[in-house]
């Protein structure tokens, strides 16, 4: 496995996020293989940079290879990997993981056995993985992360994103395909 450096987010989201299924996430030393992610560029009506810079998603216009956390709803914390050139504003969502490393870690974090569901959604993975705010605008290429390419790819599935109400048609989201820790199933062809 090799370790993924910032170049490699130096690159549109469109060809970065179908390049991180399969890759491994860790913090702290805690995470898995990353099953699902979906794309958010700045001309996206659903995506944070959409409507311009603020102190919130001040680190999805920071330079790439770098992490953007946020709160969803004011209750999860939402891990994204900033991609593209400098003040792009693009990023990847790790929507889920198949847990691999840490497990006991993760179900103490957790508060549940199903192994399935460890980090079977944004929300989910932060939790699983420690993520919260503090996380927010660090480089991906040094601890707490470590992010590790596979020399084989991924067989990759799309569709549609999740729980969107602008853009939701749009198929930018990318999954491991017949990955049992999916956040959601993907739509049948």
């Amino acid at each position: 496995m090799t370790q993924l450096g910032r170049e490699f987010f130096a690159r549109s989201v469109h060809e970065v996020a179908p390049e991180l299924v399969g890759c491994t996430l860790l913090v702290d030393g805690v995470g898995g293989r990353i099953v699902e992610v979906e794309a958010y560029d700045a001309g996206d009506p659903a995506s944070h940079a959409y409507r311009g810079q603020t102190a919130r998603n001040r680190s999805m216009f920071g330079p790439p290879g770098h992490a953007y956390v946020y709160r969803s709803y004011g209750v999860h914390w939402c891990l994204n990997l900033v991609c593209g050139g400098e003040s792009a504003a693009e990023a990847a969502l790790v929507r889920a993981l198949e847990p691999t490393v840490g497990l006991e870690r993760m179900r103490a974090r957790r508060g549940l056995d199903d192994e399935r569901l460890l980090c079977a959604g944004p929300g989910r993975v932060c939790q699983a993985l420690g993520i919260t705010r503090e996380h927010d605008g660090l480089a991906l290429d040094r601890p707490p992360f470590g992010l590790l390419q596979d020399a084989e790819r991924a067989p990759i599935a799309r569709g549609p994103r999740v729980g969107l109400t602008r853009a939701a048609d749009r198929p930018w989201r990318y999954a491991l395909a017949g990955s049992r820790f999916l956040s959601r199933s993907l739509p049948q062809p």
